[in-house]
């Protein structure tokens, strides 16, 4: 489900809160000239979106440039643009065709690699549903001279049924869908050798047959290969190192173990011009997710000493680049750290490194997007803020900006966007500010009642609410402010970017401690006096379908209206990887899975319920929506139920236009 959050999300709506408890807020109140958003500018156009130079690296760090349609060579020196040479493709390729693993060489050539034996197992694609940070499953040796692969095995993984209603009589597709609980993939990594033309597998024994192989990373010199494997309950992982001739195991280098559960998303990265120091990213050691210098021999020096998410960039051996939401969790900074390495680190270790104090480099309040230079000599800096639409430098590593790229315009000139604002409100715990967006409706009269929409999400791996342009505004959001409702967005406990006590607070009971936090902001709102608090409505897609449903059953009393989308109902239909991260196995946890079910809270609806589902949709699957169906019907509950047939988890192109809509008109009818 966090798949999809970054699509999804525009599917937002929300509620308002006071802009006297806004930290930050653009657009005037009465600043109400322009037009409407219509629903296809909403949903289709990009013509709304601030201009921005989209801006990366070549091996040969050349600066490139996509602009007016064309890619282009940026000249650091003069500032001169030129049509962009075209180099010569890699004289190998991997490719996986169907389940088997080729390579193709520049003429077109094909030599096997892994071929497939049946069609329960597939060479070089993803595993483990792209969890644990996997976006695919080729991995080239830094010398080219081998490439690593993954082995995936299904034939133990049940089936699901999709219907396909374009067919003359319809048929059904069958996915492989390991749900939570039951048997899940078996996954092998490969190593094959070019010059030989011979594969190893890594000889990975540690947790049995459905253990996790994640984030494979190669030493420097090509002869070394490391993963970290998680076991089944994703409580317990070891960072592992194989030789990569013969695929023989070496040495753990490190162990990791929670009580709730390790979630490893980042392969190592090693010291530049260094075989025996790497860095390692983890939140399991000191609560946030920080770096730490390591070395093969298993000593452990925390990086980043700061009590805040953090996320690698680069190293040049003299330093390492790293984005930081220590200055706020909704906004993003460039930092460096000197690290010192002598000589002697080769055989003492990280003993002998000298870490510095950390500088920040982004000055500017709000979200910054970095990409370095591979020789980490200069960096582009694309950053927004609420009131900023975006802006693109180009700066020398130390933080010095050479000269800027784009300030763009403001896009929404023309149009009627109304108030936004950005605040803080308790968690139910009390530890903990959250975060939300309120955007107020076109025409604001604080002596008048609106209608709230809150837009929910509030699942792991998201962040709803950032200080960018316009605060991470989905055009539908505006549109429903600009049809005369306080809309609402919110992060909660489980969600991104602060810290693991605040990620895990969820961990065996999904929804529990999400509904608490989001019930604080709408009892914030409801003590405003322009807030209708009959008139409380509340959207939200997949994790924020589940939210949605979960809501309106749980406090009836608050919520009239509610549109769920894609949303789960009972986390044992939900795939292993995920599910049982955040709710551990079903025989574990047997009281947790009957707490967070939905069939259980069918019976209690009271408001107007909408579900919309996608039809084929692999990710949440059709059982989950159908079931809870069924359940009003038992207990003679009404909800209504749209299925979109030839669409998947993410509704796309004209159908999403017309979700829209539908979502629209559900709340104009009923809220």
């Amino acid at each position: 489900m966090k798949r999809t959050i970054l699509i999804l999300g525009s599917l937002c709506l929300g509620v308002a809160l006071s802009a006297q408890s806004g930290i930050i807020s653009t657009r005037p109140a009465n600043d109400q000239s322009g037009k409407v958003l219509t629903m296809e500018e909403t949903i289709m156009s990009r013509t709304l979106s601030p201009e921005n130079i989209y801006s990366s690296w070549n091996d040969r760090s050349e600066l490139i440039i996509r602009k007016d349609g064309k890619w282009q060579t940026y000249d650091i020196t003069s500032g001169a643009l030129s049509e962009m040479a075209r180099h010569a493709a890699p004289s190998v390729q991997a490719v996986t065709k169907g389940q088997s693993l080729y390579l193709i060489d520049r003429e077109g050539n094909e030599t096997p690699v892994a071929v497939s034996e049946n069609s329960q197992i597939t060479y070089g694609q993803y595993a483990s549903r792209n969890e644990f940070g996997i976006d695919g499953g080729i991995f080239w040796a830094p010398d080219s001279s081998k490439v690593a692969f993954y082995r995936k095995d299904e034939t133990k993984v049940t089936t699901f049924p999709l219907l396909d209603i374009t067919t003359r009589t319809g048929s059904l597709k069958e996915i492989k869908y390991p749900m939570a609980g039951m048997d899940s993939e078996n996954v092998q990594l490969g190593i094959y050798d070019l010059a030989s033309g011979k594969t190893t597998y890594a000889k990975v024994d540690d947790f049995g047959y459905d253990q996790y192989l994640t984030n494979i990373s190669w030493s420097p010199d090509g002869t070394k290969i490391f993963i970290q494997v998680l076991d089944r309950s994703q409580k317990h992982m070891k960072l592992n190192m194989y030789c990569a001739a013969d695929g023989s195991f070496i040495r753990t280098i490190l162990t990791e173990d929670n009580d709730r559960y390790i979630e490893p998303q980042n392969p190592i990265w090693f010291i530049k011009e260094s075989d025996n120091l790497f860095i390692y990213r983890t939140d399991n050691r000191d609560g946030y997710r920080n770096l730490y210098l390591c070395d093969l021999d298993g000593n452990v020096c925390r990086l980043t000493a700061t009590d805040a998410d953090v996320e690698y960039i680069a190293n040049d051996g003299k330093h390492v680049w790293f984005t930081s939401a220590e200055v706020s969790p909704i906004e993003n900074h460039l930092f460096r750290v000197s690290v010192k390495v002598p000589k002697s680190a080769a055989t003492k270790g990280i003993s002998a490194v000298k870490i510095g104090k950390p500088e920040r480099l982004t000055k500017a309040e709000g979200w910054h997007n970095i990409a370095m230079s591979p020789d980490c000599r200069y960096y582009t800096d694309s950053w927004s803020s609420l009131s900023v639409p975006g802006v693109t430098d180009l700066c020398t590593s130390d933080g010095k900006v050479i000269r800027n790229l784009l300030t763009a315009e403001d896009p929404t000139l023309d149009y009627a966007y109304t108030e936004i604002s950005l605040g803080t409100v308790k968690s139910a715990d009390g530890k903990y500010d959250n975060y939300y967006r309120l955007i107020k409706p076109k025409d604001f009269d604080p002596a008048k009642k609106y209608p709230v929409i809150v837009y929910v999400y509030g699942g792991p791996h998201s962040q709803m609410v950032q200080n960018t342009f316009l605060g991470l505004l989905r055009r539908w959001e505006m549109h429903m402010a600009q049809r005369g409702y306080l809309v609402y967005v919110q992060d909660n406990r489980g969600t991104s970017n602060r810290g693991a006590e605040f990620e895990k607070a969820i961990h065996g009971q999904c929804g529990q401690a999400e509904m608490a936090d989001q019930i604080e902001g709408v009892k914030m709102l409801m003590e405003l006096p322009y807030v209708d608090k009959d008139r409380i409505g509340v959207h939200g897609w997949s994790y924020g379908g589940f939210m949605t449903i979960s809501l309106i059953t749980n406090y009836p009393d608050i919520f009239k209206v509610g549109v769920a989308g894609g949303p789960v109902i009972d986390w044992k239909w939900y795939e292993v990887m995920y599910g049982e991260r955040y709710m551990d196995h079903p025989e574990r946890n047997p009281e947790g899975y009957a707490k967070t079910s939905l069939i259980n809270k069918a019976k209690d609806l009271k408001g107007k319920l909408l579900i919309c589902q996608g039809a084929i949709d692999p990710v949440v699957v059709w059982e989950h929506s159908l079931s809870f169906i069924r359940e009003c019907i038992k207990n003679n509950v009404q909800v209504d139920y749209f299925p979109y047939p030839c669409a998947e988890h993410n509704v796309m192109g004209k159908d999403r236009v017309h979700l829209h809509d539908k979502i629209t008109m559900y709340f104009e009818d009923y809220l």
